[in-house]
């Protein structure tokens, strides 16, 4: 018999730190026409920052399931949260990039463990409901981030400055770990002898396939959250505040599409929801991109928001329930794919920008979205071909 879905104490955990993550990588993409200007940088040189968190969680991800078996997913948990902790204080302490690039890197290095850990052991503690945890995390996860550009730009608009959006996430941080650091975490089952065979194959090939796809619907986000603001200051004529504030749009979307998201997985077959949400991140982002009036440019950054939302979860979902047994180490790839992807696109986005103008340079993003798009409809028909489908 099907157990009904249930959240318990670590599940909220789990989702708030998501939520944590979550924020601090967002928040660099509202920053960044304030960093540019403190630092005088380039856009090539602002673009290193979310260049280096990703390097970062990429070499995380590569020790990532060796530390954690090596330490157990609570220290290892806590330990990512108080790096992050760390390298954010260097971030907005630093005066030049070489303190705030390093610092960027902590981040992404420990905040990694966090991101690994969380996936992971919601996929062991949900079981045959993992898609639903994670599409709710994903839910809390777009609601932090949609507060980023909302204190970032409102921060500095009041005088305050838009370092103290990254201040707030240290005492959560802090916060967090006063209110749940006895809460215990769900492990990897230990593998009998029966299965550890199996359990030590390498990952199937429609695994490699969603892992593909993520690579380049993850880089298609980030290209609109770290350049969405300057494009909308430089191109659509915005000041910075208001260019920075209206992210928010961008992140509230998000939380609009992942919450509807985690209620169709119920019901809705996942090509279906699928094919929706590349459907409206389709129509959304040319408006965003070629209209002349800033109300369309505004309504297609929403758009687009409202479809990217639940291609990462959908895709993250879909490739674990694939390999169940080793999610530690799916997950760790994942990451390092990920990160790969969050270090290279938006960096090239950035240098195609000081080339030829940050409107030109956007046209990467619709190859982007061609392509991903085809590469997600494979893998999910590669894997129904495979009859390979989530745990029941």
């Amino acid at each position: 018999m099907t157990q009904p879905f249930a959240r318990d104490r670590f599940t909220w955990l789990a989702y708030l730190m998501l939520g944590y993550f979550a924020y601090l990588e967002a928040v660099l993409g509202p920053a960044m026409p304030f960093l540019k200007d403190d630092l005088h940088l380039e856009y090539w040189e602002a673009g290193l920052h979310s260049s280096a968190v990703a390097l970062g969680v990429m070499i995380n991800g590569i020790a990532a399931a060796w530390i954690v078996n090596r330490w157990g997913r609570r220290i290892t948990f806590w330990a990512g949260g108080a790096g992050m902790a760390a390298g954010v204080l260097l971030l907005v302490w630093g005066r030049s990039l070489w303190i705030t690039i390093p610092g960027a890197f902590i981040m992404g290095l420990w905040g990694g463990f966090l991101l690994i850990t969380i996936q992971a052991a919601l996929s062991d503690r949900h079981g045959q409901h993992r898609m639903v945890a994670i599409a709710e995390a994903n839910v809390i996860a777009s609601i932090a981030t949609m507060f980023a550009p909302m204190l970032t730009g409102n921060l500095e608009r009041f005088g305050f400055g838009w370092r103290g959006a990254l201040y707030v996430m240290v005492f959560v941080w802090g916060t967090l770990l006063l209110m749940f650091w006895r809460e215990p975490f769900p492990e990897s089952e230990p593998i009998s002898d029966a299965n550890r065979e199996a359990a030590r194959r390498p990952l199937p090939p429609v695994f490699w396939a969603y892992l593909a796809a993520l690579l380049l619907v993850v880089a298609l986000e980030w290209c609109m959250i770290l350049w969405a603001a300057d494009f909308l200051n430089k191109v659509v004529d915005f000041s910075k505040e208001d260019a920075s504030s209206l992210i928010t749009l961008f992140f509230l979307a998000m939380v609009i599409g992942r919450f509807a998201g985690s209620r169709l997985a119920r019901t809705m077959r996942s090509d279906a929801l699928l094919a929706v949400a590349i459907g409206v991140t389709a129509v959304g982002f040319p408006i965003f991109w070629l209209s002349p009036l800033p109300a369309l440019n505004v309504l297609g950054l929403f758009l687009c928001g409202l479809g990217v939302a639940n291609l990462y979860p959908i895709g993250v979902s879909l490739a674990l329930s694939i390999v169940p047994k080793q999610a530690t180490t799916a997950t760790a790839i994942l990451s390092v794919g990920v990160s790969s992807a969050i270090m290279i696109v938006p960096q090239l986005l950035a240098a195609a920008a000081d080339a030829v103008g940050i409107r030109t340079a956007y046209g990467l993003v619709v190859i982007i979205i061609v392509c991903g798009s085809g590469l997600m409809v494979f893998a999910n028909r590669l894997a129904t071909r495979h009859n390979l489908t989530a745990e029941t």
